[in-house]
């Protein structure tokens, strides 16, 4: 077996693992300060970029933000990123200084192949409650919730369900949610309804991806 086998091998093993120790349990109340992460690549997929924030929802404003930029070590195999992207993304959440009382990934938690994507491999690193709110789907099937704003439907993979299918706002795409830990779906999404203003995505994931595009261009 290659070294590259035994390495996909010892990370499907861990992705395992974490999958196997996930809690998923409400989330009550919806906290105040809801932090949120994201990260992108350098142009030259050698190094990269990770933002984490801390959204207020009360008064609706980004009240910290922290970043991490490192070299890349760990090659890009489909299906576990988290490897990859968890370094930086977890130095930059951990460089955060204000409180808060969950972590919203753009990425999938349960909604993986193994049950452990970004916001599950983390969620569970961090102990803390971590939620998935992914812009497309990775793995599953799904009908169109209806049109309204708060429709859902349930995303499928290997007859589980996976996740919740999100119309954030009337008549625009919807976003797909799923569990990281200590957290389950009628929370995630009363989150993200609770986290939303005039746009799709909800600001905590929202605000990381502008603040790393920022970060990447500077």
């Amino acid at each position: 077996m290659s070294s590259i086998s035994h390495l996909i091998e010892s990370w499907r093993k861990e992705q395992l693992d974490r999958a196997a120790r996930v809690k998923i349990q409400p989330l009550s109340p919806i906290p105040r300060f809801v932090a949120g992460a994201d990260c992108a690549f350098a142009a030259d997929k050698k190094s990269i970029f990770a933002v984490a924030v801390v959204y207020d929802r009360v008064e609706q404003k980004v009240v910290e933000i922290a970043r991490d930029h490192r070299p890349l070590t760990v090659p890009y195999v489909p299906g576990y990123l988290s490897f990859r992207e968890g370094a930086a993304v977890l130095a930059a959440i951990g460089k955060l200084k204000h409180e808060f009382g969950v972590v919203c990934f753009d990425g999938q938690g349960m909604a993986h192949p193994r049950r452990c994507g970004l916001a599950t491999h983390l969620g569970i690193e961090l102990d803390m409650p971590a939620v998935g709110m992914a812009k497309s789907v990775l793995c599953g099937e799904f009908t169109e919730p209806k049109a309204e704003a708060g429709s859902i439907s349930p995303l499928i993979h290997k007859d589980e369900t996976v996740g919740w299918v999100l119309r954030t706002r009337a008549n625009v795409k919807p976003i797909f949610l799923s569990v990281g830990h200590r957290i389950d779906l009628p929370s995630a999404k009363a989150l993200a309804m609770a986290c939303l203003t005039r746009y799709r995505i909800p600001e905590p994931t929202r605000q990381a991806d502008i603040e790393v595009a920022r970060f990447k261009k500077a």
